[in-house]
């Protein structure tokens, strides 16, 4: 027996696939941004005090925002209102597990060129 009528579930459905599309288009922009930044580092003059660790990192942030890119899409694609809410959580936490590896990123960024 389902609790909700039906045309609460379609409600449902449209707001998750709402911030399910904002988080894919966010995330696919940022696994962009982690690759120029990549690319910008090793092409540094310099780049032995930043290689290791920096590089590192955003390679990590690329990965984690490839995996919210997929939760993302999966809750696009889904048809079960209880698998999009967890699917869309998921890539939620994902995201923002990103987004704080993005900050400590530009810390030793920063940190390391002053």
């Amino acid at each position: 027996m389902d609790p909700f009528p039906p045309q609460q579930h379609d409600q449902e459905k449209a707001r998750e696939r709402g911030i399910a599309s904002q988080i894919f288009g966010t995330s696919a922009m940022m696994l962009g941004l982690c690759l120029t930044i990549i690319s910008l580092v090793k092409g540094m003059p310099n780049p032995d005090r930043l290689d290791t660790i920096v590089d590192d990192v955003i390679a990590v942030d690329a990965l984690t925002f490839l995996i919210a890119c997929f939760l993302s899409y999966a809750v696009l694609r889904s048809r079960h209102l209880r698998r999009m809410r967890r699917l869309e959580s998921l890539a939620d936490a994902v995201f923002l597990l990103g987004l704080t590896g993005m900050g400590v990123a530009c810390v030793l960024f920063v940190w390391t060129i002053l």
